[in-house]
């Protein structure tokens, strides 16, 4: 049995049996999009089939550096960081080509830390859009640096002179993906081999930086699709010598790293409900309301899908990056891009999402507001035609300018409590504030050179 047709347990079961797997891989996604996982060995991963397995809490407890959180309820040292609840997923099955003969399997949360799994967050989301008729589906796009030598020696100048794989602004050259077809080959390969292909695969325009269009998914596979994907580009490029990132922005010459995420709306009829061709671009009614709605919500979103300080440093006019929550027919000045097609491909970029974003969040939260638009009958702004960026925006369609600014506006939020959970956004508010803190305790190279000796 191939492991990308496994659906139930004894699949499972059957597959471990016939290619005699000692060992198994599990992992799950914390807050931040990072994998946390380990080897089973093979009759404690069928035990944990039936029964789950218990995974240290301290994951949802700490940041990216593995610092601890001193500003969280639901887990910390007052809660002796316990063991989470895990649920194997069979049907997240994967191969693991750069192992030999191993398997991937995907966990969720449940129990107690139910409520900030971001794999189960969208999962309930998708559920509340089930209720309303609707099946969601998305595709993610990420643009990315790769660096040609490994993170070692670039830890050791501190992440300075990052040698490109290529030199330049050189968008879909054909001579740059000719050259290194070493690492594009690998990833193709990659990505097909684990059942994630993708749809594109280009140079863009910054030395280096690359972007991957993912295929078009059911929404809750795309976001597996998507953080997949992170990690083992980065596993690819490790294995070769050389470093991914997914920095939202890595040097201040060049544009940022985007994580587009297009997103539309299946109904009970399996049609595209954003489409209507009797309407100007084809937007539907019902597109029509998830633009007003994704457009009214977008401040209080924006931390989910800019989580770190170095988010903000994107989100800066003429870089390709929206600066508020506006929206346009086909034009990239904007937050949101209605995109005219068929039936079939009609649907909405949502271009805020850095590729530093958790897509489980990112999508989740874009879904829970482009449906509450539904639901409420939101109608949006007019669209902008021409340059977004030279437009003075309106108070209530600014985003925020900082992570501190952005949490706060998540905490407040009415209607992503009741889409997200109290738990959630309390407990992710308080990440995204611990990350701001961490961040203003430091002296950065920028205030030492302008102010050391001036001042």
């Amino acid at each position: 049995m191939e492991a990308h047709k496994v659906r139930t347990a004894d699949d499972l079961r059957t597959l471990i049996q016939q290619r005699d797997l000692k060992q198994i891989k599990v992992g799950l996604y914390d807050i931040d999009g990072v994998m946390a996982g380990k080897y089973m060995s093979r009759d404690k991963f069928l035990s944990a089939l039936d029964g789950g397995f218990g995974f240290c809490d301290v994951v949802f407890g700490w940041d990216v550096g593995d610092k601890l959180y001193d500003n969280t309820k639901l887990t910390g040292w007052q809660r002796g960081y316990a063991d989470a609840q895990v649920r194997v997923i069979p049907e997240s099955c994967r191969e693991l080509p750069l192992e030999d003969n191993m398997i991937l399997l995907q966990g969720e949360v449940v129990g107690r830390l139910e409520g900030l799994c971001p794999r189960g967050l969208l999962r309930r989301v998708l559920q509340r859009a089930a209720n309303m008729g609707f099946e969601p589906m998305a595709g993610i796009e990420y643009e990315f640096l790769v660096a040609d030598e490994s993170n070692t020696e670039l830890l050791s100048r501190n992440y300075r002179n990052i040698k490109p794989l290529g030199n330049g602004a050189f968008g879909y050259s054909v001579l740059r993906n000719s050259v290194n077809t070493e690492f594009y080959h690998g990833l193709i390969q990659l990505c097909e081999a684990m059942n994630m292909p993708l749809e594109g695969f280009h140079e863009e325009t910054g030395p280096g930086q690359l972007e991957a269009a993912l295929g078009v998914e059911k929404a809750l596979l795309a976001a597996d699709n998507a953080a997949l994907f992170k990690t083992f580009a980065k596993v690819l490029a490790q294995k070769q010598g050389r470093t991914c990132s997914f920095m939202a922005k890595w040097h201040q010459e060049y544009s940022g790293q985007g994580g587009h995420i297009h997103v539309s709306l299946k109904n009970g009829n399996g049609d595209n409900a954003f489409y209507d061709p009797s309407q100007p671009g084809n937007i539907s009614r019902t597109m029509r309301h998830f633009i007003g709605g994704l457009q009214a919500l977008m401040p209080q979103i924006t931390s989910l899908a800019a989580p770190t300080i170095n988010s903000f440093r994107r989100l800066v006019p003429g870089y390709w990056a929206p600066t508020s929550a506006l929206w346009g027919i086909d034009n990239r000045t904007v937050s949101l891009r209605a995109i005219p097609g068929s039936n079939k491909s009609q649907r909405v970029e949502y271009r805020l999402p850095g590729a530093d974003c958790n897509p489980y969040l990112a999508l989740a939260s874009a879904l829970a507001a482009g449906l509450h638009g539904i639901e409420h009958e939101i109608e949006p702004d007019e669209a902008i035609t021409g340059n977004g960026y030279l437009l003075d925006a309106p108070p209530e369609r600014r985003l925020p300018r900082s992570l501190w600014e952005a949490a706060q506006t998540l905490k407040q939020s009415v209607v992503m409590r009741d889409w997200l959970g109290d738990d959630f956004v309390d407990h992710f508010a308080a990440t995204r504030e611990w990350e701001e803190r961490e961040f203003q305790r430091h002296v950065t190279d920028w205030e030492l050179n302008r102010y050391f000796e001036i001042i």
